[in-house]
């Protein structure tokens, strides 16, 4: 028999309390990420998708989020990210609207001297905003690399405590800028870079490198900082590094925020 069915989430809400974010919160789906060239990386991505809720809705369409992911199965890239966002925000029915895709992106290194490929992954979020009609899009990239401590060099007999690091990049541009231009400006301000496989000569190599570089968390962040200063395409940026202490139980912490727009 056929019947109407209640649709209760457009009912109206007499609270009349609107809600700024309302949607769904770490779905994986698989994507295809544009990469250089005419290639594709296939990976899983994690999505958070919001909208903003009108104070006379009862509730969003829930449904409607998984099926913009699955009508949106081919390449995605950092052009093709806001006419997503513009399909969820008209499909919801709603003035704005965010969503933040998570996933990791996969490097082919070659190790300093055996020259030994391997693959090494970054987390890599986009994440866009709409609000009143107008797109915003943030591109973020976490790069592990290799810290030396400068003050353990200075005072110590031999030797050197050394920890792993993440580094931070978030930027907003007005042209486009490479996933992989930002991993590389990470990995040359730190003390040294990681690399998915090292044979003992290589081992030697980064050892002695990251020694002959040393660096406090506070070096890296103003370091990246500097660059992305003298980069015309880079309207605002975040930069973060947290090591990972090899000789204490807490990390070490830097952050340097600018709106190059506002300066």
């Amino acid at each position: 028999m056929n019947f109407p069915i209640a649709d209760v989430q457009s009912i109206p809400d007499t609270r009349l309390i609107p809600i700024n974010r309302a949607g769904i919160r770490s779905i994986r789906h698989p994507v295809m990420i544009a990469d250089k060239g005419n290639s594709v990386q296939h990976t899983i991505a994690m999505f958070n998708m919001y909208v903003d809720l009108p104070h006379n809705f009862k509730g969003v369409h829930m449904s409607r989020f998984v099926e913009i992911l699955n009508s949106h199965e081919n390449e995605i890239s950092v052009e093709s990210f806001e006419s997503i966002l513009r399909v969820m925000v008209e499909k919801l029915g709603t003035e704005s609207g965010d969503i933040e895709m998570t996933f990791p992106y996969f490097v082919n290194k070659t190790a300093p001297v055996s020259r030994v490929k391997s693959l090494l992954d970054y987390e890599v979020t986009f994440i866009g905003e709409i609000k009143n009609g107008i797109y915003n899009f943030t591109l973020k990239v976490v790069v592990p690399v290799t810290s030396l401590c400068p003050c353990s060099k200075q005072v110590s007999t031999y030797g050197a405590h050394n920890q792993r690091s993440h580094m931070s990049i978030s930027i907003r541009t007005n042209s486009f800028v490479r996933i992989r231009e930002l991993i590389k400006m990470a990995e040359d301000q730190a003390s040294c870079e990681l690399y998915g496989l090292l044979k003992r000569a290589d081992e030697k190599y980064v050892t002695e490198k990251a020694y002959d570089n040393p660096k406090f968390v506070e070096d890296v962040v103003r370091d990246v900082a500097a660059l992305l200063n003298l980069d015309a395409r880079i309207d605002a940026y975040v930069v973060e590094s947290e090591n990972f202490e090899s000789i204490h139980n807490h990390s070490a912490y830097a952050l340097i925020e600018r709106n190059k727009r506002k300066d």
